[in-house]
């Protein structure tokens, strides 16, 4: 039992002491955008769960070529984080650039029906991760600097969460349309394109223009836009001096350096597919399995990174991906061998995806928040296009065995050189 004093003092903040009932845990922006994001996402990985078959099996890429367009597909969105980020910190305006990203990502998933060359295609990815790489600096941002920092890890967690159960719902989606329409790859780029208009309309319509600042109590409230106005914006030279700060140097090295041993995903479907013997039809639905896992896990791994130190729960995500390479190199194709290795992908996912952005939160200053972000997101995400070429290149040369005992060796040693980089000091996490 407590009393409250209801003079209170002139220019206190009476609003909290009016509030009724248990606090918000998390900032309401943080669950809008995890809507845009679930609706995104819905779009995105109706034709991320069918492209890799797509490509293989109906245009006859060969493992080289696929490699190559699966690279643009995740390199280009890296190159352009590092624009999208600056450019959020520089007009102070992270839905603006947010709204830019998604939009673009929207308009390029009907050009996928008019695509079929590799030129042609290779383009309309390049866009559409054009448009990946413009908004991921600043949704993240937002979500950042509207969340206090001991409770980023909860934050991002329960934002994946919410983006994975698009992640989730979009593979089945596919899956249904596949078995339904006479042109099922045409007929799943149509709806693609249908629900990604609607995530731009919920962020444009809901999404706060004004920016929101972390209150202890977790509530983001929109701050008074004419300070920033007031700052001169923000200089290349002021975003690339962030790599002065050692922390930032750390992670961005080994989200680098894990990344050139991480596996694109569709690369792990494919294993997964040929090792287990899995019909076509049920292609579509592997994803479905890691969503599944990711959406369960996401926010107890994200407040569990906040209570025992991010580091620990990143690099553990990274040994469940080496456990998943295993059993795709050694396991039998067991029934029970999907199961396990959807499992532990999921697994790596929620350890890493959110918690890795989280652990910024205490290093970068809020005006440089988006660009912070991009730079470690642009550094793991080209590893990760080093990867999927290099990976396409040793498949087609050596066959999958050899290429992925050898991602797998170089994570073992990555994992091991990021345990000692990022032991936390000064109460770092």
């Amino acid at each position: 039992m407590y009393l409250t004093d209801r003079s209170a003092p002139a220019g206190a903040d009476t609003e909290r002491g009016r509030r009724r009932g248990p606090r918000p845990k998390v900032a309401p922006v943080v669950l809008v955008l995890g809507t845009v994001s679930l609706i995104t996402d819905i779009s995105s990985e109706m034709v991320t769960a069918v492209l890799p078959l797509y490509l293989v099996t109906t245009l006859g890429f060969s493992p080289l070529g696929f490699g190559a367009l699966d690279g643009v597909y995740n390199g280009v969105s890296a190159l352009v984080q590092l624009t999208g980020g600056h450019l959020a910190d520089r007009v102070r305006n992270h839905k603006l650039i947010a709204g830019l990203g998604y939009g673009l990502s929207a308009l390029c998933k009907p050009l996928l029906l008019l695509a079929s060359s590799v030129g042609a295609l290779g383009t309309v990815l390049a866009l559409d991760r054009t448009g990946k790489g413009l908004r991921t600096a600043p949704r993240d941002a937002m979500i950042s600097l509207s969340t206090p920092p001991d409770r980023q890890g909860r934050a991002f967690g329960i934002h994946r969460a919410m983006d994975t159960t698009g992640a989730m719902l979009g593979p089945l989606a596919a899956f249904l349309i596949l078995n339904a329409a006479t042109d099922g790859y045409d007929a799943v780029f149509g709806v693609s394109a249908c629900v990604a208009v609607l995530g731009v309309v919920v962020l444009v319509l809901f999404v706060p223009g004004r920016r929101q600042d972390a209150r202890p109590d977790g509530a983001g409230v929109p701050r008074d836009a004419a300070p920033d106005a007031a700052k001169p914006p923000v200089r290349v030279r002021e975003a690339l001096a962030l790599l002065r700060l050692p922390r930032l140097r750390a992670l961005a090295g080994c989200a680098a350096l894990l990344g050139l041993t991480t596996v694109s995903d569709a690369f792990v479907y494919l294993l997964l597919q040929r090792r287990a013997g899995l019909a076509e039809e049920w292609f579509p639905l592997l994803p479905l399995g890691t969503a599944v896992v990711f959406l369960l896990l996401a926010v107890p791994l994200g407040a569990l990174a906040d209570r025992v130190g991010r580091h620990t729960v990143f690099l553990a995500g990274h040994l469940a991906l080496l456990t998943a390479y295993a059993l795709l190199l050694w396991a039998p194709a067991t029934p029970a061998l999907p199961f396990l290795v959807l499992a532990l992908h999921g697994v790596f996912y929620a350890a890493t995806d959110g918690v890795l952005p989280a652990a910024l939160a205490a290093t970068v200053p809020e005006h440089l928040r988006a660009s912070g972000l991009a730079i470690v997101g642009t550094s793991q995400a080209l590893a990760r296009f080093c990867c999927s070429l290099g990976f396409g290149a040793a498949w087609t040369m050596w066959g999958y065995g050899p290429a992925l005992a050898g991602s797998a060796v170089g994570l073992l040693c990555g994992a091991a050189v990021a345990g000692l980089v990022l032991r936390p000091t000064g109460g770092t996490r």
